[in-house]
């Protein structure tokens, strides 16, 4: 009885976790604010001063990148971001959206594209040679990309990295910054809708794919069957509510693990979708060149007949002395 009056005095966080308060538990994060508002205006600015001539932008770009803007504030301030600090598992919700659901959305609207359109034309030429620079190309090889998008959580939590975000405010907003970068990277060379420095088959993307949800399964039996992460920070904060620390990082371990396979299921989708269109695309271009080869032939001037029979394969008869005098053609 006095260890759980204590444990109670000592608790100083918010209060317990109900399924009311993952709607109405919200706070202001000046960072997170600062974030939305940047990326969001910045884009709307792009649109706004797109050349009048350029062809009309998707909406669909739009939605994307407006979506992604969106989810970044419910991450850093709906009950997620309330409870990041108190509980492993929404932490490890934050974490996984950060690096596979804002990225994707990102880098479904293209705003590199948007960026090269509003550009003067020198630095569109510089961000072009940057880009497709053999650095570029290099940091972008699929192996290297396979690397930088399963590190950062393995990296992240196995590591003391991982109890440092939760007792530096500075140090929880470098590593979500790592996780959008590294996460960006990865859908922007794999979805290439914006111009990418590498034009890698989709298969090759695809088996990234499967690397990747093995390296969260790896981690996720790690964090299930290991010790606990950040045992003594999480002890120290005395939560008297809730599940108990170990199934905590339980739910934790399945979030990541479940979470990045969940979100890789839309990823297929959209990259099959883009196999689909560009074998569409080329597919027309090489009608379109049969087309006018076909054209060009019936515009030619027809041969003379001696071209013609000098063009015609010679018959087996033909070169027979007799019958070739027989049936020779008048």
């Amino acid at each position: 009885m006095a260890s759980g009056v204590v444990a109670a005095l000592a608790y100083a966080g918010p209060p317990p976790l109900t399924l009311a308060r993952t709607f109405t538990s919200w706070r202001f994060t000046p960072g997170v604010a600062a974030t939305v508002a940047a990326l969001g205006g910045g884009y709307g600015v792009g649109l706004r001063r797109r050349p009048a001539a350029a062809e009309a932008w998707p909406r669909g770009r739009t939605a994307c990148f407006a979506a992604g803007v969106v989810v970044i504030a419910l991450v850093g301030m709906s009950f997620l971001g309330v409870y990041d600090d108190t509980l492993f598992w929404v932490r490890a919700v934050q974490n996984i959206v950060l690096l596979m659901v804002v990225p994707m959305l990102l880098a479904m609207g293209a705003p590199l594209t948007l960026l090269r359109d509003v550009l003067p034309p020198p630095a569109r030429t510089r961000l072009s040679r940057v880009m497709h620079s053999r650095g570029a190309r290099v940091a972008t090889f699929p192996l290297v990309v396979t690397v930088v998008l399963t590190l950062p959580l393995l990296v992240l939590y196995l590591s003391p990295l991982y109890e440092k975000t939760l007792r530096s405010a500075l140090a929880s907003a470098v590593a979500g910054l790592v996780l959008v970068v590294t996460g960006f990277i990865y859908f922007w060379t794999r979805f290439r809708i914006d111009p990418a420095p590498r034009a890698d088959p989709y298969g090759v993307t695809l088996a990234i794919t499967i690397v990747e949800m093995i390296g969260d399964a790896v981690l996720g039996v790690v964090l299930w069957l290991g010790p606990l992460v950040a045992a003594g920070y999480y002890t120290a904060v005395a939560r008297d509510w809730g599940p108990s620390l170990h199934v905590d990082q339980w739910l934790g371990a399945g979030a990541l693990w479940i979470g990045g396979d969940v979100v890789g299921l839309p990823f297929i989708g959209v990259v099959v979708a883009r196999m689909q269109r560009e074998d569409r695309q080329r597919a027309a271009v090489i009608d379109a060149e049969l087309d006018e080869r076909d054209a060009a032939r019936a515009a030619a001037v027809p041969p003379s007949d001696d071209e013609a029979d000098a063009d015609r394969p010679r018959l087996w008869w033909e070169d027979d002395p007799e019958l070739s005098q027989r049936f020779r053609r008048q």
